[in-house]
């Protein structure tokens, strides 16, 4: 059986304030809060999950929120972009006129890589990247919340590529290549000048659903992770059988990792490539409609079977967040 990733199956960032967060991701975004659990590894924190209308793999953002997190200092060895997805080049005009109403930093509209593309930050200074699926032929998208501030026919559909920078491209391109399979797409060239080409990479079906964009940076300190910084992309697994030979796969290349860990909503194996980006590989499955029924998603807090008994004392310790939509 040939092991194959099949895309992005989400990202996690760090926030210093949920409810802005959640206020940001919801009313300016217009994606739907899928998820308000905590943190399994910091129970006192929370971890907010949003996404298209049905959580689907491949349209996640997720956050921890870590209120006494400094604010990130961009830097080398990092995930220093992420991109979601529109459905066409019209949605960035749309965006590009939202953005300015709503007072959101954004720049102009822009070709990279051969898609139409508009930067913008959200309130904590994070860098995306709205990406146009006008010519994409590769992993499908998600579906828009039914309920979104943001017209279906402009709404955001999943995940974009993510964009790693890092000293060198070669060391994190092996472990992309060798070990999980992506294959080289192309190069397009970097935005400052006297840096070399951005190296895209591809996996499963291909598209902006699937890539992942490798910068190799010669005038950059080390990032320091912080609020507005990103902790982790993780990429899927069509099941939980498949991820077991994951776990073998990456034990028998000698990286240090996580080993099989099961988060209730989906499978887990996390390790570091050799520039110190930490990577997940998550199942697609069981979803986050296993213990919330779909039309009520991200009312409640929820959690995992293996938490519950600590209810009572997780609730004491959070601080109430209005997730009302």
């Amino acid at each position: 059986m040939t092991l194959t990733l099949k895309g992005l199956h989400h990202v996690s960032a760090i926030t210093g304030k949920a409810q802005e967060n959640f206020r940001f991701y919801t009313e300016v975004l217009g994606l739907r809060l899928i998820k308000k659990t905590v943190n399994q590894d910091d129970i006192s924190v929370y971890h907010l999950f949003y996404g298209d209308e049905k959580g689907n793999p491949g349209t996640e953002l997720t956050f921890f929120e870590l209120p006494m997190a400094g604010r990130n200092r961009a830097g080398n060895n990092s995930i220093s972009a992420l991109s979601l997805r529109v459905p066409n080049d019209a949605a960035l005009t749309y965006w590009e006129q939202r953005f300015t109403e709503l007072n959101v930093e954004h720049e102009t509209i822009q070709t990279i890589g051969g898609r139409q593309t508009l930067a913008f930050r959200d309130h904590e200074g994070q860098r995306f990247i709205l990406v146009s699926d006008e010519n994409d032929n590769g992993v499908a998208g998600g579906i828009p919340w039914a309920k979104s501030p943001v017209p279906a026919e402009y709404g955001i559909v999943g995940l974009g590529p993510a964009h790693l920078t890092v000293e060198s491209a070669e060391h994190t391109a092996v472990v992309l290549e060798q070990l999980l399979g992506f294959r080289r797409k192309g190069t397009y060239p970097s935005t400052i000048a006297g840096q070399p080409d951005v190296i895209v990479f591809e996996t499963g079906e291909g598209g902006s659903g699937a890539e992942v964009h490798l910068e190799e940076r010669n005038d950059l300190e080390q990032e320091h992770l912080g609020r507005g910084g990103v902790h982790h992309v993780a990429f899927r697994v069509d099941n939980e059988e498949e991820l077991k030979q994951w776990v073998e796969h990456i034990r028998t290349a000698q990286l240090p990792n996580s080993g099989f860990v099961d988060r209730f909503y989906f499978r887990s194996l996390y390790f570091r490539e050799p520039n110190g980006i930490l990577f997940e590989l998550a199942t697609d499955g069981p979803g986050f409609a296993t213990d919330e029924p779909m039309e009520s998603l991200g009312e409640s807090l929820a959690l995992p079977p293996f938490l519950e008994s600590k209810r009572q004392q997780i609730e004491a310790y959070l601080k109430p967040l209005d997730t009302r939509q």
